[in-house]
């Protein structure tokens, strides 16, 4: 193999990651960061490939990537959501088993980037109505590889994992849990 095929491969993987992270309605700089493609050849992309398909549906973003924990946390149903996102994003790889200080610099890369794309897809085929938009997943990802906010713990009766806030006195047990103790079944 020539060196000029392997960095047509990179360019191609780099490429198509960047359209996975269109088609799920990724800011241009979060495509950037974890691509490393500049703005001006992702706005291409989405105009080449996106933009000129009659059938597509895909929105472009602008503004600043979500940065409040609370979303996650916010309602049962939202915890419950968010631990089966972390949960299929820590079996794949999107997540690092331990805890990484400068995640939002450290963590973006081709690899994890494929892993968190299908972490992603995963999570809305598993969630009927899923809540939890692809620039939320990537502010997951980073929160709980930092582990600084929110933490992913498990479910004290069940062993099930769930996401809390570090510095929460929030409920440390899963909704099944939650509502199994209150005589109650979990909400849909």
């Amino acid at each position: 193999m020539r060196v000029s095929d392997d960095r047509y491969s990179r360019d191609r993987q780099r490429f198509d990651l960047a359209l996975r992270f269109i088609h799920h309605e990724a800011r241009t700089r979060t495509i950037r960061v974890w691509t490393g493609l500049t703005d001006d050849r992702i706005r291409k992309l989405y105009r080449s490939y996106v933009a000129d398909d009659t059938g597509s549906q895909v929105t472009r973003h602008r503004g600043k990537s979500p940065q409040q924990i609370s979303f996650f946390i916010r309602t049962p149903q939202m915890r419950q959501e968010s631990a089966v996102l972390a949960s299929v994003c820590y079996l794949l790889g999107a997540v690092p088993a331990t805890q990484v200080a400068d995640a939002a610099r450290l963590l973006p890369g081709m690899q994890r980037g494929e892993a968190l794309c299908d972490a992603f897809e995963a999570y809305r085929m598993l969630v009927p109505s899923p809540r939890i938009s692809f620039e939320h997943a990537v502010f997951l990802v980073t929160a709980l590889a930092r582990g600084d906010e929110l933490r992913a713990t498990l479910c004290t009766d069940c062993m099930g994992l769930i996401v809390v806030d570090r510095f929460g006195a929030g409920p440390r047990r899963c909704l099944s849990c939650e509502h199994s103790r209150q005589g109650r079944l979990p909400l849909d």
